[in-house]
Formats: structure tokens, C-alpha cells, sequence
């Protein structure tokens, strides 16, 4: 087998991975509630609104406060969703499965022993391209 292929292998065994189909019903349980897709959008909407409101000319700062409160509030309201609370764990979860498996890539990519490296715990990916700096 060439890398293409056992890459294919290795994306076949993600999507079996119980973080990946928890993360998976997760977003259907989110897609099929109704009040949440309707805060949702209603969130979009205000985000649209408080866009427009400060880029124009003359910006009315009661309204872009009052949008700011809405948009927050609203914000807390689909966060505290049950149904979000569970999503955004099981998100983190694959999140975190997808760094493991690019660090380790990485750090093989880059002469160490397979058998042996082992993923950072610090929160560096291994990628510099989505990196905001060592600190």
C-alpha cells in the first residue's frame, strides 16, 4: 500500500472512531432542533445588522449597544442549549483526536520513531500554518 492509500485507511477508521459518530449525532441532534437553528440564524441576522450598523457613515451608538446586548444575550441563550452543550464537548473531543493523529504525522514527518512520539499536551498542533506564535 502506498501513503494515498493508507491515508484513505486512516480516514475510514476516524469516521469508525466512537469521538467522530458521537460528534456526528451530535450535529444531527443540533440540525434538528428547531429552536436552536432559529436562534441560530436570528444570531447571523443581528451579527449582520450590528455590521452594517457600525460601518455606516454616522454609526448610532444607542442601536450598535443595543444590537451588541441582543447579539450576547442571544449568544449565551445557544450556549446554554442542551443540545450545544453536548455538541460543542463532542467537537472538542474529535478536535482533539484530529490534532493527535496531525502532530503525530508531523513529528514522523520529521525523523521521529513512529512507535515512539508522542502528541504534545501543551496545544501546539505540530502545524505552523494555523499558528499564532510560540509563546
Amino acid at each position: 500500500m502506498d501513503v494515498i492509500e493508507l491515508t484513505r485507511e486512516l480516514g475510514k477508521a476516524i469516521q469508525q472512531d466512537d469521538r467522530y459518530i458521537a460528534y456526528n449525532l451530535a450535529k444531527q441532534v443540533n440540525d434538528n432542533d428547531a429552536e436552536l437553528q432559529k436562534q441560530i440564524d436570528r444570531f447571523s441576522q443581528l451579527r449582520g445588522e450590528l455590521g452594517s450598523a457600525m460601518s455606516a457613515e454616522e454609526p448610532d451608538k444607542a442601536k450598535i449597544g443595543e444590537l451588541d446586548k441582543e447579539i450576547k444575550d442571544l449568544y449565551q441563550k445557544i450556549m446554554k442549549n442542551q443540545n450545544m452543550v453536548v455538541f460543542q464537548g463532542a467537537q472538542q473531543a474529535l478536535e482533539s483526536l484530529i490534532s493527535n493523529v496531525q502532530q503525530i504525522i508531523s513529528l514522523c514527518a520529521n525523523g521521529e520513531d513512529p512507535d515512539t512520539c508522542q502528541p504534545s499536551t501543551g496545544g501546539c498542533s505540530g502545524s505552523c500554518s494555523t499558528c499564532g506564535g510560540c509563546s
